[in-house]
Parts: C-alpha cells; sequence; structure tokens
C-alpha cells in the first residue's frame, strides 16, 4: 500500500538501495557476526545511514541491522519519507521499529529465510517491496547452513 499523495518506489532504485545493505550484509560476515545489513535512505535514494548485524561482535541481542542503520542515521524529526531497506524481512523487533518511527518504506532483499513481520506493516500502510534477491537468499542460505545454532539464537529458536 501506498500513501495516495506518494508515487510507489521505483524498482531500480530499490535494487541500488539494497546494494547498500548487501555491502553491510558482507562486512558484518567478514567480521565474524550474522550477515544481514540495512540502510535508512530517505525516498529520493540519499543514503542517512547503513549498519549491519552486531550481535556477535558486540555480544549484544539489540544490534540487529536495521536498528544499527536507525541509529547510524541519526535523529529526525519524522520518518514518512524515509525507506528502510534491508537484506531480510525485519523481525518483529524491527518491524516495531519502522512502526514506531512510522517510516515510510520497507525494501526488503529476501524473505525466503526468514518471514518477520512485513506483512503486518504492509497491513498498517507502510510500503513493503520484496526483490526476491538471489545473492542476499544465498549468503543467508550458506550462512544458516553453516551455522544453525548461531542463526536459532538470532531469530529466537
Amino acid at each position: 500500500m501506498t500513501d495516495a499523495a506518494r508515487p510507489a518506489l521505483d524498482l531500480d532504485l530499490a535494487r541500488t538501495m539494497l546494494e547498500t545493505a548487501y555491502r553491510e550484509a558482507q562486512l558484518g560476515l567478514s567480521e565474524g557476526g550474522i550477515p544481514i545489513g540495512a540502510a535508512l535512505f530517505h525516498r529520493d535514494g540519499t543514503l542517512l545511514g547503513a549498519g549491519h548485524n552486531r550481535r556477535v561482535q558486540e555480544d549484544d541481542a539489540s544490534v540487529h541491522a536495521e536498528t544499527d542503520a536507525f541509529r547510524k542515521a541519526g535523529r529526525r524529526r519524522d520518518y514518512p519519507d524515509c525507506v528502510m531497506v534491508t537484506t531480510l524481512s525485519p523481525c518483529w523487533y524491527c518491524s516495531g521499529l519502522v512502526r514506531q518511527f512510522n517510516i515510510g518504506a520497507v525494501v526488503i532483499g529476501e524473505a525466503e529465510t526468514f518471514h518477520g513481520g512485513h506483512d503486518w506493516l504492509e497491513e498498517l500502510g507502510v510500503e513493503v517491496l520484496v526483490l526476491n534477491d538471489e545473492a542476499c537468499t544465498t549468503m543467508l542460505k550458506t550462512f544458516t547452513d553453516a551455522h544453525p545454532e548461531l542463526w536459532n539464537e538470532d531469530i529466537g529458536l
């Protein structure tokens, strides 16, 4: 669902935004962490902040990719003109962040490895675009196969 006053996200721009989140996921993997990346953009494509899951690196269960990107973006008055871009469907914690701050759109690299709260966000009027990106899916599936115990900890199993 999109705001009637605002056109739908451009698919090419969404894919370009996803590249930033994907690079963050690769960085997290190279640090020995869980390869999930995110970035917060203005709807016009301006990068506001990027981050990655740092639960392992910082020994802090609250540092998900979306929260890391959100924190790095800094303070704003409001967020309806923002797009949270993430390599994986956001969990309930990160979906709550999108809802709490009224972020207007979410771009998701893939929702096959994990299907989080993006359906709920869409029901609430957030524009959701799932790209089914093969590189994101391959990276996450490779990781989850190699580290099932860490993955299950991350998603709360």
